[in-house]
């Protein structure tokens, strides 16, 4: 599966942004498909993940309630909602996924064989 990532842009603080993951190739239903960012100078860590069949989400715990991972089966896309942004939310996103990944192995980039190219997320005032 080929994965686009798109939607980034420069916001204010409190803001919302909505980045998108296009799947081609093949059905993206069938992945559980993840989010994850990389601010600069520091390691790529989870954002988000939602899982194959049943849709369960997670959340790293410094976006819980803020941001939304969802997908839209039709559009073969998975997104992610992000409301009252923060500075430190900036960072460049990648959408991940893959058909094998296990629960245990959710946060792990090495749970991922599929990248999308990043999107840059910038939270200034």
């Amino acid at each position: 599966v080929q994965l686009q990532a798109s939607g980034g842009g420069l916001v204010q603080p409190g803001d919302s942004l909505r980045l998108s993951c296009a799947a081609s190739g093949r059905t993206l239903s069938t992945y559980s498909a993840s989010w994850f960012r990389q601010a600069p100078g520091k390691e790529r860590e989870f954002v988000a993940a939602i899982w194959r069949r049943q849709g369960s989400t997670y959340y790293a715990d410094s976006v819980k309630g803020r941001f939304t991972i969802f997908r839209d089966n039709a559009k073969n896309t998975v997104y992610l909602q992000m409301n009252s942004l923060k500075p430190e939310d900036t960072a460049v996103y990648y959408c991940a996924a893959d058909e094998h990944a296990i629960l245990s192995s959710v946060r792990d980039i090495r749970g991922y064989d599929n990248w999308g190219q990043g999107t840059l997320v910038t939270v200034s005032s």
